[in-house]
């Protein structure tokens, strides 16, 4: 059966992909309740639209932290791509490249950040800060030596959470050959992420040691979102990981208006969580998202047809984007406010 929508995309990924590998990108932490509730909110916020504007023109370019992209979707940071596919983070960034996408490559990468840089992508580095600060530095370093134009810092681990596919599946540590290319240190050992409590300073650190922008990513509290803005980030991901950290979280699509009033537009905002159409898009950013992020539906294409597979997924939310914002009349995401989205 030809794949007509990203829902359908999943369980043809699920069909191509060993089990294991399949719940380890699909599963969330604990009961999976946060995980399905990112998507399912979607489904209960309503369009309101608006007729007679004579709109038109479809998506407009963004700059994000400095970085132009050709439309407002990023492909957020997912790791271990080489297990959907022998191409990995690498067949993901040529995708992004041909469409205009941001990709966010992950710390946990297993295609090192010089090969994903070398495809042409503009790329952003997420970056989990690691005790050894050194070595932290290092991999920054790293990062901005490869030509990422951003640094992505994840905020919501200081634990890792607990998976119980992975758990019920024995999934416990990659398989042989696999590594994550980006911790390797000088000597090419390459060491285990760590998981850490982290505070404000940390962030002020960084911006000591790069001249990258610096961009927070895992924030649902509107108090967290001021003290990002007073630490000088660049831009928030609001964002509860994919429901794989704390389950029984607030949505991110939920946690968004609060999180909109506290910047005040000081920053841009990126929503990630549960977009899976077009409306979507369009819901986020009337609610006062500058863009969103997508993760597993890449992970889906890149299961199915490598860099074609991952072109597909980003192209099809390109044009359901651009029939929603048409059938909303608005000619642009700038034009999206919050009155066309009705909370049930």
């Amino acid at each position: 059966m030809e794949v007509l929508s990203l829902a359908e995309l999943a369980n043809a990924a699920r069909e191509r992909l060993d089990p294991a590998r399949y719940d380890y990108f699909a599963g969330g932490a604990d009961d999976e309740l946060t995980t399905r509730a990112n998507e399912d909110v979607f489904t209960r916020l309503r369009l309101l639209p608006r007729v007679m504007r004579g709109s038109g023109g479809g998506t407009p370019a963004v700059v994000l932290a400095g970085t132009p992209a050709s439309w407002p979707v990023l492909i957020a940071p997912t790791a271990f791509h080489r297990l959907a596919h022998p191409d990995g983070e690498a067949a993901t960034a040529r995708a992004a490249a041909a469409t205009g996408t941001i990709m966010i490559v992950s710390m946990a990468s297993t295609v090192a950040v010089e090969d994903v840089a070398a495809t042409g992508a503009a790329l952003w580095f997420q970056l989990y800060p690691q005790p050894d600060r050194a070595f932290t530095a290092t991999v920054v370093k790293r990062a901005e030596a490869a030509g990422c134009r951003a640094l992505v810092v994840t905020v919501d681990s200081p634990v890792f959470g607990r998976h119980t596919r992975d758990l019920r599946n024995g999934f416990t540590d990659l398989p042989p050959g696999f590594v994550c290319e980006n911790m390797r240190d000088a000597d090419g050992a390459v060491r285990d992420i760590a998981f850490t409590s982290l505070d404000w300073s940390v962030l002020d650190w960084l911006r000591s040691v790069t001249g990258l922008p610096v961009v927070v990513k895992g924030v649902l509290h509107p108090g967290d979102a001021r003290l990002a803005v007073e630490h000088g980030v660049a831009a928030i991901i609001v964002s509860n990981h994919g429901g794989r950290q704390l389950d029984t979280t607030v949505t991110t699509i939920e946690a968004l208006p609060g999180i909109v009033d506290a910047v005040g537009g000081r920053v841009p905002l990126i929503l990630d969580g549960g977009v899976r159409r077009g409306t979507d898009v369009v819901k986020a950013c009337a609610l006062g998202a500058t863009a969103v992020a997508v993760g597993r539906p890449v992970v889906w294409g890149l299961a199915l047809d490598g860099a074609t597979g991952v072109e597909w997924v980003l192209s099809t939310l390109r044009n359901e984007l651009d029939r929603a914002l048409a059938l909303c009349g608005a000619g642009s995401v700038a034009e999206l406010t919050p009155e066309l989205v009705v909370a049930p």
